[in-house]
């Protein structure tokens, strides 16, 4: 699933490309996760955001509003240039927007577990996730202090607690296992100090950083709106290297599944 290095470099691609246009028309796929996108129509792009792993486009309507896309496993947004007409029957097609200008924005999702949704500007209780986000990664509010307090609350194994998007939005599988292992800390640890959640502060930031210099990471599905692969993943210290010698101390990487997701670790460096 596409985390926040690969959701901001959609958004920051997108945004030169689809702010000043109005959508006159669309179409979307009969399901209610995808058939929210009639909505927009009417409404001029003024903006683009992210949140989390959520691009949000801000819409100029009667009462100001917010198209919301989440882009699932694979979703794709695409602008289509006047004359490069998309394939409107195309069987992964979930939805498009004409612009007046005559140009087509698409949304394609093989897997369909991404989700379109317009909402009144900043009013997201009709998508809880998104609703009760916790902080962005360099948000002030994200220190150590609020992360080690969060996991005192919790009983939950520490990758478990990341992923919830409780404690910080955007951080995934994959920058998840990178941030612990460059932390020192094992996944699976349900206790943290201070000093330890600091370190783990940056080291997210520092992750997530490293995808978003180098466009994400494409291990499968990911392409940007353009079609192109992220470069990240020649970057990756520890995510899906199992069974690789540990880049600090050479020891054997370890993976394991910890509450439902495969975990990569080393056994010496994060040791419990």
């Amino acid at each position: 699933m596409p985390e926040l290095p690969e959701v901001e470099t959609i958004r920051q691609q997108l945004e030169p490309r689809v702010v000043g246009a109005t959508i006159a028309d669309a179409g979307a796929h009969w399901s209610d996760k995808f058939s929210p996108a009639l909505d927009a129509v009417g409404g001029e792009i003024v903006g683009t955001r992210r949140r989390g792993k959520y691009l949000l486009f801000e819409l100029d309507l009667e009462v100001p509003a917010e198209l919301v896309v989440h882009l699932g496993m694979t979703g794709r947004l695409t602008v289509h240039a006047v004359g490069d007409e998309p394939d409107l029957d195309h069987p992964h097609l979930r939805a498009w927007w004409r612009f007046t200008d005559g140009r087509t924005f698409t949304f394609h999702d093989t897997r369909r577990f991404g989700r379109i949704k317009v909402v009144d500007a900043g009013n997201y209780r009709t998508l809880p996730t998104l609703d009760h986000l916790g902080p962005e990664p360099w948000d002030p509010a994200f220190t150590g202090r609020a992360l080690a307090a969060f996991v005192k609350r919790s009983n939950r194994h520490l990758k478990t607690i990341l992923l919830t998007q409780r404690a910080v939005a955007g951080v995934g599988n994959i920058y998840a296992d990178e941030a612990l292992w460059m932390a020192k800390i094992n996944p699976a640890t349900r206790r943290l100090s201070v000093n330890r959640a600091d370190r783990l502060v940056e080291t997210i930031r520092t992750a997530l950083q490293s995808g978003l210099d180098h466009g994400g990471t494409t291990l499968r599905d990911y392409v940007d709106s353009d079609g192109s692969t992220g470069a990240n993943q020649h970057e990756l210290h520890c995510y899906g290297r199992s069974g690789s010698p540990c880049h600090r101390c050479a020891t054997e990487l370890r993976s394991r599944v910890l509450d439902a997701r495969t975990t990569t670790y080393c056994p010496t460096c994060q040791a419990r």
